[in-house]
């Protein structure tokens, strides 16, 4: 009986030991989150969630997808969700409009899309008269479209039209399904399309812009009501940065979840692409990438003329970071 005693109080003793930091912390803040794409620039924020690093670091986080980074920049400047995964393009569209938003961190820089036509359309002057998809207007698909029509001598609205999907993910099922004759999709989307023997018109990956195609962004509003919540996600955000590199076979693994395929061969070359070349060690907001952005713009607009990309970013997280070590600490 006394054996019993003893051994009931033991195992009360270990579950208040183990337990002890649970109760010890407190309780974890809640936290929503939109990514704006069904594609590895968006990993970043998969990866500390699946991970549990945002947890870690006190947040409970709600992940959500919005169709692309138009629509996912207004549910941040609505404040429904206050940070969001998409273009910085759309921060420097929302400024000009009246509103607040700003680049706290940088997941991407890199144009990761291509320009995928049915096979009947040999060149780009067969685009005449055509439906050319995109996620959203102001989106990331939208920038590198423009981009892309600076080498052509056929130009949306005089030759073609431009039709917003939603996703990309909807531009390549609209595609396959004869509703658009093009359509940007990305890197993945791109690799099942030329599998399906889709017709590439240019990879706009191979032009080597700057561009801020996955930024991290909210509201200066939000920053200034809950600095310190930001201060958390943005120690998870790094740290899942670092996860990703360091974790290979894991990183996989989140992404067939939400890419929701298994095939080996395309998430090694996702994972080179995306993770290891692309995805910054340091996801500090770029500066270079919001000015390639304000450049195209001033081209049709006079009022971006003397605007400064820093105007745009709100550094603060990344200089306290790097100020008290924790970043070389992850990397040491």
């Amino acid at each position: 009986m006394n054996m019993l005693i003893v051994s009931r109080r033991s195992l009360i003793f270990l579950v208040l030991i183990y337990a002890w930091p649970a109760y010890g912390q407190a309780p974890l803040e809640k936290l929503r989150l939109a990514y704006s794409a069904i594609g590895g620039s968006q990993a970043s924020f998969w990866i500390p969630y699946e991970a549990e690093i945002f947890r870690k670091h006190g947040l409970d986080v709600e992940l959500l997808y919005v169709a692309g980074g138009g629509r996912a920049a207004q549910v941040v400047q609505s404040g429904e969700v206050p940070i969001g995964l998409f273009t910085g393009g759309a921060v420097i569209n929302s400024n000009l409009a009246g509103g607040d938003l700003v680049a706290i961190a940088s997941s991407m820089n890199v144009m990761t899309f291509a320009v995928m036509a049915r096979p009947e359309i040999k060149r780009v002057e067969d685009l005449k008269g055509k439906k050319v998809g995109i996620s959203r207007f102001g989106s990331a698909t939208d920038f590198g479209l423009r981009y892309a029509e600076d080498q052509w001598p056929v130009k949306r609205q005089r030759d073609f039209a431009v039709i917003q999907m939603g996703g990309v993910s909807d531009v390549y099922g609209a595609l396959r399904a004869g509703a658009l004759d093009a359509g940007v999709i990305n890197a993945e989307l791109a690799i099942l399309a030329r599998r399906e023997g889709y017709r590439e018109l240019i990879d706009i990956a191979k032009m080597g812009i700057n561009f801020p195609t996955s930024s991290v962004v909210t509201t200066r509003s939000y920053i200034k009501r809950n600095e310190n919540t930001l201060r958390k996600f943005v120690r998870g955000f790094v740290e899942g940065v670092h996860f990703g590199k360091t974790q290979r076979a894991p990183t996989i693994s989140i992404m067939k979840k939400y890419l929701r395929s298994s095939d080996a061969a395309m998430f090694d070359e996702l994972y080179e692409m995306y993770i290891t070349r692309n995805i910054p060690r340091i996801p500090r907001p770029s500066p270079e990438a919001l000015k390639t952005v304000l450049d195209q713009i001033a081209e049709t607009d006079p009022r971006v003329a003397n605007l400064k990309p820093e105007q745009f970013i709100d550094a603060r997280f990344f200089q306290e970071l790097e100020k008290e070590g924790f970043i070389q600490r992850l990397w040491k």
